[in-house]
């Protein structure tokens, strides 16, 4: 029950009934002094007391509008305040500045559904596992963050100072997720103009949207992909099915391009994907040469139906998928004699037992091979050199850092991708 002894109590409220609204909460209402609210909910307040012919009860009414002076007013004169807010005040509303700024022993809330509720009702979409951000005085890099872990679902809590709807869309534009997700705008919630609008490129934006919106992201199906209008090589990171549970661990596209420059790959052969997550670097190899043998291994639980699946969308097929860990396979002979001496070697991953895997592949080159190594450490370089310097020919080592432009309103900022070493070794 509410506490009358508060001297400001704080309601949330849900447009869309307002009326209905202060009908339930007048005996809660009428013991206060003074109303406070956004103007728009100020004036729905004004129209049911007309509306209700109530002219015995004379409020001050303040719009909170303008927060630090309506901050100052309740510090100065100490009347007992109902104040209105959209939604829940304790979730992005004035419920933190009213917390910041008297103790809570004055203060008492009601919260009512959020936008992000409203929004989800309007679509008949559960919103349990749902994430969110609010952009609201915030750098974008906050967006990036989040949207790179590839949720379900996100809510964008828009900054219309910053172009709003039309900020998130060139963001996502920029980071090339905009075919992974549907995009829906939601202006007015609960008010009798209210707008839902799907998204689906930047001209569909109205010209005319209310800055109060917010936008949610729904990840869309698996996309049907035809092979044919793929590039040969340079695919989208976007493309590619990747492991639910570890979201963006893939090679990403600047970086396999180079990788795929260093193996200077032949017309046919053997080659070997060890460390392969989800196939990008083997499958994009046999797209420029369709007559390699491509032998994926990856240790992780799921990794073979995620490559199969990206075998499909790239339109290639491996001869050999191995789920196991790299030395266990040697050590269990499980690669069939056809592929058992490879002509190409990339070894991704990482991991301590490197050194151990490439002292195992050396045992299995019969005669010309190139290895490459992408690392990101420094200090695997000197580890992993030791072991190939007695039988490479030729060893070199190169570095490669890439940026990919991130639009912030008019502007772009360069996001950096991880640099990556790259140790090659090339035995005759």
């Amino acid at each position: 029950m509410p506490n009358e002894s508060k001297q400001i109590h704080v309601i949330g409220i849900d447009t869309s009934s307002a009326e209905s609204f202060f009908e339930a909460k007048q005996n809660t209402i009428f013991k206060a002094e003074r109303i406070a609210a956004p103007q728009r909910i100020l004036d729905s307040f004004k129209t049911w007391l007309k509306d209700k012919n109530i002219k015995n009860h004379k409020f001050e009414f303040i719009s909170t509008e303008k927060l630090n002076d309506f901050i100052d007013l309740l510090k100065k004169e100490k009347k007992k305040t109902i104040v209105f807010s959209g939604g829940d005040p304790l979730w992005f509303g004035i419920g933190r500045l009213l917390i910041q700024s008297f103790p809570l022993s004055k203060l008492y809330f009601e919260p009512a559904a959020t936008s992000f509720q409203l929004a989800f009702s309007r679509l008949g979409k559960p919103w349990q596992n749902t994430q969110w951000i609010s952009l609201h005085g915030r750098d974008p890099f906050s967006f990036e963050k989040a949207i790179k872990k590839l949720p379900s679902s996100l809510v964008v809590l828009t900054d219309s100072n910053r172009g709003g709807a039309k900020e998130v869309y060139q963001l996502l534009h920029s980071l090339r997720l905009e075919k992974k997700y549907e995009f829906w705008t939601f202006e007015r919630l609960g008010y009798k103009n209210e707008r839902i609008i799907k998204i689906n490129s930047i001209e569909d934006l109205p010209g005319d949207i209310d800055p109060l919106h917010l936008v949610i992201l729904f990840e869309k199906g698996e996309p049907q992909i035809e092979s044919n209008d793929l590039p040969l090589f340079g695919i989208e990171d976007s493309v590619f099915l990747q492991n639910p549970d570890c979201p963006g661990l893939m090679t990403k596209r600047e970086v396999r391009v180079q990788l795929l420059a260093e193996l200077n790959l032949p017309k046919q052969g053997v080659i070997w994907d060890i460390g392969s997550g989800v196939g990008s670097i083997g499958l994009e190899a046999l797209r420029i040469s369709p007559n390699l043998k491509l032998v994926s291994i990856d240790k992780r639980v799921g990794s073979k139906n995620i490559i199969k699946e990206n075998a499909k969308r790239t339109g290639v097929s491996p001869s050999l998928i191995i789920e196991d860990d790299a030395l266990n396979i040697f050590r269990k002979n499980k690669i069939i004699p056809g592929l058992l001496h490879p002509d190409r070697v990339i070894i991704g991953g990482g991991g301590s037992n490197a050194d151990l895997i490439v002292e195992e592949v050396l045992k299995l080159i019969n005669s010309t091979c190139i290895i490459v190594i992408p690392l990101i450490s420094l200090k695997s370089i000197s580890k992993l050199e030791s072991v190939l310097k007695p039988s490479a020919n030729k060893l070199s080592i190169s570095q490669h850092q890439s940026y990919r432009g991130v639009s912030i309103g008019e502007d772009i900022r360069l996001s950096p991708l991880n640099p990556v070493f790259i140790l090659k070794g090339e035995i005759q």
